[in-house]
């Protein structure tokens, strides 16, 4: 019997050629410093969306960039696309470049587009126009149908036009770059001849010199073969030091970051990518990621990453993509240990790690705390108990949004009461655990309160137990802070707020406002949660809910101190 025949047949590809490099140097090389960054997310990445961004999505990941640190950024093809050339226009009009940011934009070389690129970018105190035209052999033979000599001729003259047209607006300090497109599938010989022959045109320097993009705009080879690649062009360029080195890699082969730092130490200087590694196919080199790389082995970046939330939410909502809860360095769940193993080794290192020294942490390559990230998020068990469905059902049933951490402490709840039920718990059955263990009102209940917001903030909080009141005062810089104050005030207790959120539940007259809290009290992490239509009451009274699920409760409820506060 023959076996069925199929199309999966790695027969029908070729390997990638090796590179005539008999010295290689990027192998005993070790990165000391940052490239420059370049960022192509509003070109490069919004292209490959199913929905391209808006202009005000524009906007926002615009500042999104600037903020964070990055002084090249390409923001769009603004000939090809009258979305592009209004938000050229706009950036420049409207001043919305800083001092010391470069816009880079993207060019054919063909000269109506080259002078329509122009026309969006007068009025720019700097700007980088780069052309590009495709010079792999695939593409040569079976798209432009011509030999080297017509390709040369295409980049040369473009080249040209770039220059003439820039000769029209001396106001502007302009920089060109070129891009050999598809640089991994074009003969290295003849990618160093094109790139010189259009240097011969610009002639730069090395006091202004241009950019070399060499682009893996499919990756169709080994990350060690890219950096070969890299290498080889460079020690074969003439006036390499009048030459920027770019690289901007893509990820089809999975290798766009690893190629990107071989490429590195292959000699380059420059990268482009993306913020998270949006990109067409399978995506553009991760800046984000690279970044993080250089950071843990102790190099400055020189991008403020420090807040990885902002940048997946504002990524998020410009894109419409997702970020995987284990994408490196700033997925959800990277810090967190499932393992038991795992969580034990993180607790005792973390016990022994001192400030004075290098970072030594099992499983953990930085500290979390840099990204802004929790210890108690990195020590949690995962009890596996579906977490991410219950948190569904609760917003979409009854809009509740918990917070993350309370969401890891209704879980394990929930699932021990599913594992003694037939079936699925309904959304019913899950809002009545999560009001049955967070929402206490006894033994402590708060009757009214007083705040005084003259000054630092003063609070005169009325409460009771049975029969019994229990006045308090305090102050602090809001109704929380000073009623943490009242309680140590006339408890003694050690008590702080480790986290706290809220929203409303409904919109208009009828909305009530829902608090969570976490507290420390004397060293316990307990949680607690309320609702009522005013946000300060729904504040306090998530308060008491935590300190009446804590053993601390019971040392305030003793009758004769009750009676002595009181009193």
């Amino acid at each position: 019997m023959t076996s069925a025949p199929t199309s999966f047949d790695h027969r029908k590809y070729a390997p990638a050629e090796p590179v005539p490099l008999t010295d290689r140097q990027w192998p005993s090389r070790t990165l000391t410093q940052a490239p420059y960054w370049a960022s192509v997310d509003l070109r490069d990445g919004n292209q490959a969306l199913l929905e391209p961004m808006s202009v005000e999505q524009k906007k926002r990941l615009w500042a999104l960039l600037v903020k964070i640190g990055l002084k090249e950024i390409e923001v769009g093809f603004p000939a090809a696309s009258q979305h592009d050339y209004d938000f050229v226009r706009w950036l420049i009009e409207e001043d919305q470049i800083p001092e010391g940011v470069n816009i880079q934009v993207l060019v054919q070389a063909r000269e109506h587009l080259i002078e329509k690129t122009f026309a969006a970018l007068e009025g720019a105190e700097r700007a980088i126009v780069h052309v590009y035209n495709s010079t792999s052999k695939v593409q040569r033979e079976r798209v432009f149908e011509q030999e080297r000599e017509g390709i040369i001729a295409i980049a040369e003259q473009g080249a040209r036009w770039v220059q003439e047209h820039a000769a029209r607006y001396p106001g502007t300090q302009w920089t060109f770059q070129y891009s050999p497109e598809s640089f991994t599938s074009t003969e290295l010989d003849f990618a160093v001849e094109i790139c010189q022959a259009v240097m011969t045109v610009w002639q730069p320097t090395p006091e202004k010199p241009c950019i070399l993009n060499l682009p893996a705009t499919v990756e169709v080879g080994p990350v060690n073969h890219f950096a070969d690649q890299i290498e080889y062009f460079i020690t074969h360029l003439e006036n390499r030091e009048s030459a920027i080195i770019s690289l901007h890699t893509h990820n089809d082969r999975g290798g766009a970051v690893a190629a990107a730092e071989l490429g590195l130490l292959a000699g380059a200087d420059r990268v482009e990518g993306t913020l998270l590694g949006n990109g067409e196919r399978t995506g553009n080199m991760d800046i984000v990621t690279l970044a993080m790389n250089l950071y843990s082995q102790g190099i400055d970046p020189g991008l403020d990453l420090s807040n990885p939330d902002e940048i997946l939410n504002v990524c998020t909502e410009c894109t419409g993509l997702s970020v995987h809860p284990r994408h490196p360095w700033v997925g959800e769940l990277v810090y967190t240990a499932f393992s038991g193993s795992h969580q034990d080794a993180i607790r005792k290192c973390l016990q022994k790690q001192r400030d004075d020294e290098a970072w030594q942490v099992a499983y953990l390559p930085i500290d979390p705390k840099d990204l802004g990230r929790d210890y108690q998020a990195v020590i949690r068990v995962n009890s596996q108990s579906g977490k991410g469905g219950m948190a569904f059902l609760l917003e979409r049933d009854f809009g509740i949004s918990l917070p993350r951490w309370m969401t890891l402490e209704l879980a394990p709840v929930v699932q021990a009461a599913s594992e003694k039920v037939t079936g699925e718990l309904s959304s019913q059955a899950i809002h009545d655990l999560l009001l049955g263990t967070f929402m206490r009102d006894a033994p402590l209940t708060l009757k009214g309160y007083r705040l005084d917001r003259e000054g630092a903030e003063r609070l005169t909080a009325t409460l009771k137990q049975g029969d019994e009141t229990l006045a308090l005062e305090g102050q602090g810089n809001g109704a929380i802070s000073a009623f943490m104050d009242a309680w140590q005030r006339h408890t003694g207790d050690s008590v702080n707020v480790v986290d706290y959120g809220e929203h409303a539940l409904g919109e208009g007259s009828d909305a009530v406002a829902i608090a969570f809290v976490q507290l420390n009290v004397n060293g316990v992490r307990v949680s607690g949660m309320a609702e009522d239509g005013d946000t300060v009451s729904a504040s306090l009274k998530a308060v008491l809910s935590a300190i009446n699920r804590s053993n601390a409760a019971q040392g305030a409820l003793d009758a004769g101190q009750i009676q002595a506060a009181h009193a």
